[in-house]
């Protein structure tokens, strides 16, 4: 079903003008401090038997995450503490030396504002696509509440199960939920059956998997040094995809906001070693 769905929503992606600037397709943009540091841009020749490193970030705490309120697509701004936690990812990036050439994120402003916070701290003017297939996964009718009221609208088992299983869905909203992205202006140039009303961890694994193919692992494989900052299960869905976990184990990976994931990637990006870069404060 996965593979269907990448197949589908590869052709449906193609369709799109690749020059228009909007939610509809991954578009660029510079970080908007000017560098302090130089970060070259060209693609570098590697060795046959050389390693390259991707870094995957989650956003900072946002105010749905302070209030323990399911976000979703919804669009929500950082909390003071999610942007100290982006600044504090920046610096332990720069504190271990690492230089980036592109970045990636979703179309939601806690990861886009995670972002610059990063680059700002570090210095850096580099190449930014913003995608909406690296949203965070749609929580469909429980996107805005808290544990309490989801239970007693949908029932323990239900909330639970969406949440802790890589295959179980959510309730959906209907077409006429303002929750649906079909009826936001962001998402207006993206074909509807494009737009999720809830989704899986695998929903969101197929919905992300062209970005990936077609853009990210092409641009690791021409040497540049990718960031990439993201959500929860969008970046769950992003280490399976790189082929470290099977779905049990990303049921049970937990990733925390505002630290540094680092992939060390063989030629065939398969991972040879990956960790976390903690804050020794």
């Amino acid at each position: 079903a996965a593979g269907r769905q990448y197949t589908k929503q590869t052709r449906a992606l193609r369709k799109l003008s690749p020059g228009r600037v909007s939610a509809a397709n991954c578009y660029d943009r510079r970080a908007r401090q000017p560098a302090k540091r130089s970060m070259s841009t060209t693609a570098q020749t590697q060795p046959p038997n050389a390693t390259t490193r991707l870094v995957l970030l989650r956003h900072g705490q946002s105010e749905w995450n302070r209030q323990h309120r399911l976000t979703g697509w919804s669009d929500v701004g950082l909390t003071a503490k999610g942007e100290r936690e982006a600044r504090v990812a920046g610096r332990l990036l720069a504190d271990a030396g690492f230089q980036f050439d592109l970045a990636f994120t979703s179309s939601l402003r806690r990861a886009a504002d995670s972002l610059d916070i990063v680059l700002e701290t570090l210095g850096a003017d580099v190449e930014v696509q913003r995608c909406w297939q690296l949203n965070e996964r749609h929580y469909g009718a429980l996107e805005g509440l808290g544990p309490i009221r989801g239970v007693l609208r949908f029932g323990f088992s239900r909330v639970v199960a969406c949440q802790r299983r890589f295959d179980v869905a959510p309730p959906p909203v209907s077409e006429s939920d303002p929750r649906y992205p079909a009826n936001q202006a962001a998402y207006r140039d993206v074909p509807r059956d494009l737009l999720p009303r809830a989704e899986t961890m695998a929903d969101a694994m197929a919905r992300m998997a062209p970005l990936w193919h077609e853009r990210i692992a092409p641009a690791i494989q021409q040497g540049r040094r990718v960031l990439i900052v993201g959500h929860k299960n969008i970046l769950r869905a992003m280490v399976k995809q790189i082929g470290d976990l099977d779905a049990a184990d990303v049921e049970r990976l937990g990733i925390r906001t505002g630290q540094p994931w680092v992939f060390e990637l063989d030629r065939a990006l398969k991972p040879v070693r990956r960790y976390v870069i903690e804050d020794p404060r």
